[in-house]
């Protein structure tokens, strides 16, 4: 932490640095979800749109994490909390992602190995 006037002002030009990062950031997420240009993947905001704005966002959080939550100075079970917090938070987006690719649809229960639809009764064969 800073204790002298010296390091004061050094670590008030560090904030204004990583402010300036961050608000420069922000506009470039905006830029990608907007610019027809800066668009990766198929025409409009897209798979590949999103995941470049996760990995801006998730810098970001990390710069505020480090610098102004000041965990780049904590001891290691800090650490060790905000690795299970992110594995955690990377199974949710795989848990997420998982539920779209799901074979089963809305309306079908599965039945023995036939698929079971209300509007059409099973018969026996």
């Amino acid at each position: 932490m800073a204790d002298t006037p010296e390091a004061i002002q050094k670590a008030k030009k560090q904030y204004i640095l990583i402010g300036l990062i961050l608000f420069v950031f922000t506009v470039v997420t905006v830029a990608v979800a907007t610019v027809p240009w800066l668009d990766f993947g198929d025409h409009g905001f897209d798979s590949k749109d999103a995941v470049i704005g996760l990995l801006i966002a998730t810098f970001k959080a990390s710069l505020v994490a480090s610098i102004f939550m000041h965990l780049n100075h904590e001891r290691k079970t800090i650490y060790l909390v905000l690795l299970i917090s992110a594995v955690m938070g990377i199974v949710l987006f795989f848990l997420t992602g998982w539920a779209f690719v799901d074979p089963i649809e809305y309306g079908n229960t599965v039945e023995g190995d036939r698929f079971y639809n209300p509007e059409k009764p099973i018969t026996s064969d």
